[in-house]
């Protein structure tokens, strides 16, 4: 690839004198040469097959016949649940060969998959916890957040953004809350710094109460030592004073996102619980298998259907009250890859 097609004139080595080969470096180099797509299609085949294919059927209980994964409440310093042996929790959904995987994952004979999650739950809390006038206006307005971000930083009316801004405002909303750099963004939307640093501060000046709850956190954190999410429950921080910048900028990057990741976790453990509470209250069988961050999954008996999403969809959009609406969309299916 290197020596013989040469889709490349300096190819990055490593130490040894090796060619790095990477996921990251070959993404890259995918649009130099046909090769590099095989390759890493190639490489995504092979870990499918290994990590799930040939791996889960091993895993299943002969006396259930199904997969029981352990769920840990306190290994995540967020608070978000993890999963565990095996960890159902990263079961592939961008790829389009790794979503298949899905259709293995069944519900109980005479009973449809339901699943459930929370529309952008990250950054209606990063609303909430903002403040911010625009950011709220977009979320009240019902608009599609990623092009009205992209209609305020373009300066454009937000029937006259392309795909092309919006998926760029998208990566943005998503990075820049937790404190992506200028370089970080630029290489995450291959585009170079000038642009990245000009995508930055029109997102700052679209959302200034953004930028100033940032800067609000990472005070607090330097002050008192931890941060809070929603429900009051506390992240130490102990290197955010660091005399190093590289441990004090990964400590400060933490001060802003663990109060919106972890009270999106605390979000959906109180409809969790809650959820659980009506099932046992009105006698339903369904049950709640599978937790996925912000997605809750479910098998339900064909009868209790529409109770069913009543139930869950009432009880996730109300488990905290916000200046935005916290909203769950959802989808059934003979499988997870259908409901979801």
């Amino acid at each position: 690839m290197f020596d013989k097609l040469k889709i490349v004139e300096k190819a990055k080595k490593t130490k040894t004198g090796q060619y790095v080969t990477s996921e990251e470096v070959l993404e890259s180099l995918r649009h130099k040469h046909p090769v590099v797509e095989k390759i890493l299609e190639h490489r995504g085949l092979k870990k499918l097959l290994g990590t799930y294919i040939d791996a889960l059927p091993l895993l299943i209980n002969p006396r259930t016949g199904r997969v029981h994964t352990s769920f840990n409440q306190t290994v995540t310093a967020t608070g978000r649940l993890s999963s565990s042996n095996p960890n159902l929790q990263n079961i592939p959904i961008r790829d389009e060969n790794g979503k298949e995987i899905r259709k293995a994952f069944i519900p109980d004979e005479g009973c449809l998959f339901f699943s459930a999650d929370y529309s952008q739950i990250e950054l209606r809390i990063m609303a909430h916890l903002s403040e911010d006038k625009n950011m709220i206006d977009a979320f009240l307005s019902n608009h599609d957040i990623h092009a009205a971000t992209a209609a305020k930083i373009y300066k454009i009316d937000l029937k006259d953004v392309d795909s092309d801004m919006r998926r760029k405002a998208k990566t943005a909303n998503f990075g820049i809350i937790y404190g992506i750099s200028v370089f970080g963004l630029a290489e995450r939307m291959n585009v170079d710094r000038k642009e990245a640093k000009e995508l930055i501060d029109g997102y700052f000046e679209t959302y200034p109460g953004v930028k100033a709850y940032m800067d609000k956190s990472i005070q607090v954190a330097q002050e008192k030592g931890y941060v809070e999410t929603i429900f009051h429950r506390k992240r130490f921080l102990p290197d955010i004073n660091s005399r190093n910048a590289v441990v004090r900028g990964y400590a400060e990057r933490n001060a802003i996102n663990a109060p919106i990741q972890g009270s999106a976790a605390d979000i959906i453990k109180v409809a969790m619980a809650r959820i659980y509470q009506r099932f046992q209250a009105e006698g339903i069988q369904a049950k709640m298998i599978l937790q996925v961050h912000d997605e809750l999954n479910f098998s339900v008996p064909v009868n209790e259907k529409e109770r069913v999403e009543e139930i869950v969809i009432e009880e996730m959009e109300k488990a905290y009250r916000m200046h935005v609406p916290l909203k769950a969309d959802c989808g059934w299916g003979k499988n997870w890859l259908e409901a979801h």
